[in-house]
């Protein structure tokens, strides 16, 4: 496209350009999406009308009432409050020092049940004990539970053994000094446990596993891997294996006309960044990558103090860390920032890109800008404070309003709408900045599927908004996951996609055409495994089983388009260095991508391999909650959005630190160190952790794998300490430097030219064979 066409675009009152792509893409996209959420549409009506039933009342065999729905409810919200969640689990949901609470209550109930069987003198006190506890006496038209006798037992026994660990046990533990210690609490925690406890043994109606899906694996009640397990992992390898190979045909087909190339793009010379006048709400965003950069540096030494827990439970080095740092709070936190900073940096990234998009700067486009900070900045650390001020039990934070909430939507509701009005504030700043572009464009074309994306962030953001503390589990974590997964794992990956192709077409790279075929096709090969794929988090949270056939088969799909990035990224690579070679200036944004090209690397291993490994129903059956979800989590979280965030930062830095000032070594320094960093943390220890825990679990039992006394023996403690040296390489050489280029970005933010518009699209300029460029450099002075 020629500089006069692009002037011609941003121009008022012009006619809308034409796609630049066939329609049907477009229309590709369209079915797939509505394809998929038709299906989650129906699979959400299912969660609701066939998972767990919570009873009205749950009463002993002479109908005393032992507690009620109510009790339940309560006791999961307190759960949640107290940052219990993100300490243990629950339906394999949760954190991974503690232990799943629903197989710790089910393994210590059904012990009870079968000494009290032997203590009788039962013939066969194992037949009896599975009897006891896979019989269904839920009541649905009076929504009556009626425990057996030795069930009734065990949960008033039970109650006095919570109450001691979470009472005078609980310092050692990793929480805080006497937890809890309100009997009525205990009593309600306890209510909560006993109820899952009775959905993962009881007999769904009509079937003959549990509510479940018969997870846990507990030998005590006959809870073992079902036939439709089985099934849906073996035809999930066959869609795997199946899909790859369709890829491939299609690729080597049409692999000139797919993916990253420049087809007939001319020699170009890049403008030198010290060349390229900034406009007042792009140095604003200095704000924000100075903000991002100290949120990770706080992030990574949480996440250190949450690891130690694992390597010494009791002392920090001497020092009592339990006392005011408790696990709970450490992990909560570093869970939260790891959100948090990166999905900061896709806001500042939006804002620093619009310019370069409309070629101009609306009239007080930075104070929004500011506000929006401001905004994010009261989101970030009062949702912190409140997590905190919720998990020592301040009465006034806690509930459904202040108290924290789900792992990975910790922070309480009103945070949770704060964030969500403040990324429906960024589009509005967004829209603000290209609607000159939107309006000269076709609904098809690169400014509009930036705003598309960019839209789909803040709404399918506000989802998770579902899930109360108090809504039924299963229900909950169905909405959850369309943020944990659906939001993170599809629409940041789209959004992410886009802003990449938008910055190798700003940089001459590659033609809007090629770009815009990358994302269409990038949208429907993820979105084909990607939105259905969301199921695979809740195979045994108290679904159906069509939410374990949908899972199992389409999350095996999610790792096709990632193979296709693996193959892509050696012609991403290559698509760069000939275009510096071809050009007559330094190609400014080498660190920039490099960043990127880890992400495709970390997409393939940390989402594709690490994510398929446990995604098998067979396998997350005897993983869930395991250290190979923390392998899964830290390869795809850090490894993907993680390099992505610094790699929109690298680009932005490059315009906003001087030539003078800016420093190559730091860039090098934190891409190697922190990619290093994280290879140590999942190949030394948490891959060998993960595979030794899932072998306990196969071999011993979940509840034993699961077990403080598992994670604390010797050869799982010197794998924790082995983590140490990686973790000081990606915090000493990843992060601090990272920090140091975003300082020198801040303080040297009003140097150079500020300018109200731009060259549209525009970061080079095409060179002739006289070696003149067809665009004169002065043209953006």
């Amino acid at each position: 496209m020629t500089d006069s066409q692009h002037s011609t675009i941003a121009g008022p009152g012009c006619s809308r350009r034409t796609m630049v792509v066939s329609r049907g893409w477009v229309q590709g996209v369209i079915l797939v999406m509505l394809f998929g959420f038709t299906v989650m549409g129906i699979l959400a009506w299912r969660t609701y009308t066939d998972s767990i039933p919570v009873p009205d009342k749950v009463t002993d065999q002479s109908g005393e009432v032992l507690f009620t729905g109510d009790d339940i409810a309560a006791g999961q919200e307190l759960f949640q409050n107290r940052g219990l969640m993100q300490y243990g689990s629950v339906l394999g949901h949760g954190g991974y020092l503690g232990p799943d609470f629903t197989a710790d209550y089910l393994r210590r109930a059904s012990d009870r049940t079968l000494q009290a069987y032997r203590d009788e003198g039962v013939a066969d006190p194992s037949a009896a004990t599975i009897t006891d506890w896979r019989t269904n006496r839920y009541d649905e038209d009076s929504g009556v539970l009626r425990f057996s006798e030795h069930q009734t037992d065990a949960y008033r026994e039970l109650t006095g053994y919570y109450a001691g660990y979470f009472g005078q046990d609980s310092h050692d533990l990793g929480l805080l000094a006497d937890d809890i210690t309100d009997p009525e609490q205990i009593h309600q925690l306890v209510s909560f446990f006993a109820w899952t406890a009775w959905g993962a043994a009881a007999q769904r109606p009509g079937q003959d596993y549990s509510y479940t899906n018969n997870w846990p694996a507990e030998s005590n009640v006959a809870n073992e891997p079902t036939a439709d397990m089985v099934l849906w992992s073996a035809l999930s390898l066959l869609v795997l294996l199946g899909g790859i190979g369709v890829m491939f045909a299609i690729y080597g087909r049409w692999s000139a006309r797919i993916g990253w190339h420049a087809s007939d793009a001319p020699s170009i010379s890049f403008i030198p960044p010290s060349r390229v006048g900034l406009t007042r709400s792009q140095r604003v965003t200095a704000w924000f990558w100075v903000a991002i950069s100290a949120l990770f540096l706080l992030q990574t030494i949480v996440g250190a103090a949450a690891e130690h827990y694992r390597a010494d439970i009791t002392s920090f080095f001497g020092f009592d860390l339990a006392s005011w740092f408790p696990y709970n709070l450490a992990r909560t936190w570093h869970v939260q920032l790891a959100l948090l900073w990166t999905a900061a940096s896709f806001l500042a990234g939006g804002i620093f890109l619009a310019p370069f998009i409309s070629g101009r700067e609306p009239r007080g486009q930075s104070r929004w800008v500011g506000v929006l900070f401001c905004a994010v900045c009261f989101v970030v650390f009062g949702s912190l404070a409140g997590e905190m001020l919720s998990i020592y039990g301040v009465s006034w934070a806690s509930g459904p309003l202040l108290g924290q909430q789900w792992e990975y939507l910790d922070l309480p509701k009103v945070f949770q709408a704060a964030l969500t009005l403040g990324m429906f504030l960024w589009v509005f700043i967004i829209v603000r900045a290209i609607r000159g572009r939107l309006r000269a464009e076709s609904h098809g074309n690169l400014p509009w599927v930036f705003f598309f994306s960019a839209l789909s962030i803040p709404a399918f953001y506000a989802v998770g908004m579902l899930a109360g503390t108090t809504t039924q589990i299963s229900v909950a974590e169905y909405w959850r996951f369309w943020v944990v997964h659906l939001w993170v794992e599809d629409f940041l990956e789209l959004f992410t996609t886009v802003m990449v192709a938008y910055i190798f077409v700003m940089l001459g790279v590659v033609r809007e055409k090629v770009a815009l075929g990358i994302i269409y096709m990038d949208v429907i090969l993820y979105s084909v495994g990607g939105v259905l794929g969301t199921m695979h988090h809740v195979y045994f949270s108290g679904t159906p089983s069509s939410n374990m056939a949908v899972g199992a088969v389409f999350s095996a799909a999610e790792v096709i388009p990632l193979t296709f990035l693996t193959v892509e990224a050696w012609a991403f690579m290559q698509l760069g260095a000939r275009r510096e070679a071809r050009s007559s200036t330094p190609f400014p944004h080498r660190w920039c991508v490099m960043f990127l090209v880890a992400v495709g690397f970390w997409n393939f291993v940390g989402a594709g391999l690490f994510g398929f490994l446990i995604n098998l129903p067979i396998v997350s059956y005897y993983e869930i909650g395991t250290a190979l979800t923390a392998n899964h989590a830290h390869g795809s979280m850090m490894g993907v959005y993680g390099m992505m965030a610094m790699g929109l930062a690298m680009f932005a830095l490059r315009y906003l630190i001087p030539q003078d000032k800016w420093d190559d070594r730091l860039a090098k320094v934190s891409f190697w160190c922190s990619n290093i960093g994280l290879a140590w943390m999942v190949f030394v220890t948490l891959l060998p952790l993960g595979a030794l825990q899932l072998y306990r679990s196969v071999g011993a039992g979940y509840f034993e794998a699961r077990s403080l006394n598992y994670i604390t023996e010797h050869k799982n403690v010197v794998l924790e300490w082995l983590r140490m040296p990686g973790d000081l390489v990606f915090i000493l050489g990843g992060v601090l430097p990272f920090l140091v280029m975003a300082v020198r970005g801040w303080i040297h933010r009003h140097e150079g030219r500020t300018v109200d518009e731009l060259p549209v699209e525009r970061l080079f300029v095409e060179v002739g064979s006289d070696g003149h460029g067809y665009a004169p450099i002065a043209s953006v002075d």
